[in-house]
């Protein structure tokens, strides 16, 4: 504890870009002795600014305790550059961050073929129809997701690895105890709950703009490879698939309509640098090599199930006119669906509902619902409607 809190200090210095604590750290053999060092210490430290050097030496250890504090009350673990748990492949990168902080388990991520899912965050349906679906492949297959956790396609793809029963690792662009977005909150904690949130700003660290294209070297520095899934021409998605680039990482990008302006990034990755890829294979293929006994190929349904396809459209449905509900025999239909599917659709065959009045109805957990109505998007049975509302996808 008494190393932690300098490693703490560095981290939580406001202003001191990755590049300057990686200069501090290669000039002195810890941030305890960089703490410690004389007044003109840092003079010598290539690479920094004067407000780097004033930052430094204030040498005030007032917030690294506070910030210990919150952490060790909200079981939020600490991972500093010198620990043996420190993943290797974001050790590697010219500017990791030199304290990670940790909500939830973070597996061994140089053991694993670890895959990041960005894009826009003003996805369109089949954007999101994408990344739920390679999300959930590349849990399946034997893959790691890691995402941004962020509106759009990175919450798209954190679902769908939720759906598939597998962990998820989120980088956030926050403080480690900020759930940013707030739509994303419940989300947020359902990767916790089964994987790992992950952010190198410490508790007290302030929401800022610029902390988010520099949280996405985290993103693509934890992956063996980063697949851009829908992104225009100016998109967050595109500095990581760039610093992917740049970290010596694969890059694969997903195809979109030529006249699509949310495809204009994708396409562009595709005509310069990057692998096509229409299914979670395409990318986990690329490293069967490397985990021959892990990997494995994972087919999602290419189509709404015939149970459901040939369903009345809504104006159609005969009414029950004891009840003054739909009615139909839907049991019928519902062969080939768990139980808990079964569910969630005969209360959906009633009618539209948000996620919060199926949890209220169903008694499930957020995950379960989440994770359930995912899967039925990606095998056509359910589709998203504005107002976060699902509905039966009845043709």
């Amino acid at each position: 504890m008494a190393q932690l809190r300098y490693w703490v200090w560095l981290s939580s210095l406001q202003g001191l870009r990755p590049l300057a604590v990686r200069r501090v750290l290669e000039h002195f053999s810890d941030p305890m002795e960089a703490y410690y060092a004389p007044a003109d210490g840092f003079l010598s430290v290539p690479d920094l600014t004067e407000r780097e050097r004033a930052l430094l030496d204030r040498r005030d250890l007032g917030r690294a305790e506070e910030i210990l504090e919150i952490c060790q009350r909200e079981n939020i673990r600490i991972l500093t550059l010198q620990d043996a748990q420190y993943p290797e492949r974001l050790r590697q990168i010219p500017d990791p961050p030199c304290v990670l902080y940790i909500r939830g388990n973070l597996p061994f991520l140089d053991e694993l073929p670890a895959i990041a899912l960005v894009g826009t965050r003003k996805a369109s349906a089949y954007g999101i129809k994408m990344a739920l679906r390679l999300g959930a492949e590349i849990t399946a297959g034997g893959g790691l997701v890691v995402t941004g956790l962020a509106l759009g396609i990175d919450g798209a793809a954190a679902r769908g690895a939720l759906s598939a029963g597998g962990g998820c690792v989120g980088v956030l662009g926050t403080a480690i105890n900020v759930d940013y977005p707030a739509a994303n909150a419940a989300l947020i904690g359902d990767v916790a709950a089964v994987g790992a949130v992950i952010s190198e700003f410490p508790p007290l660290w302030p929401t800022l703009p610029e902390n988010f294209p520099r949280r996405n070297r985290i993103i693509s520095g934890l992956c063996c490879g980063t697949c851009v899934v829908e992104a225009p021409a100016r998109s967050g998605a595109l500095i990581t698939a760039n610093l992917a680039l740049d970290q010596g990482r694969d890059l694969f990008a997903v195809p979109g309509n030529a006249d699509s302006p949310l495809s204009t990034g994708t396409n562009g990755l595709l005509r310069d640098c990057a692998k096509a890829v229409t299914r979670g294979w395409d990318i986990l293929e690329e490293y069967e090599g490397l985990f021959p006994d892990r990997l494995r190929e994972v087919k999602a349904p290419e189509k709404a199930p015939e149970t459901m396809k040939n369903s009345p459209a809504e104006g159609q449905r005969p009414i029950d006119k004891q009840q003054g509900i739909p009615y139909i025999d839907l049991e019928s239909r519902l062969s080939g669906y768990s139980e808990d599917q079964k569910t969630m659709l005969r209360l959906l065959w009633k009618g539209d509902a948000q996620v919060d009045e199926l949890i209220a109805s169903t008694g499930f957990s957020t995950a379960k619902v989440l994770s359930e109505l995912t899967m039925l998007t990606i095998r056509g049975a359910v589709k998203f409607l504005p107002g976060k509302r699902y509905t039966l996808n009845l043709k």
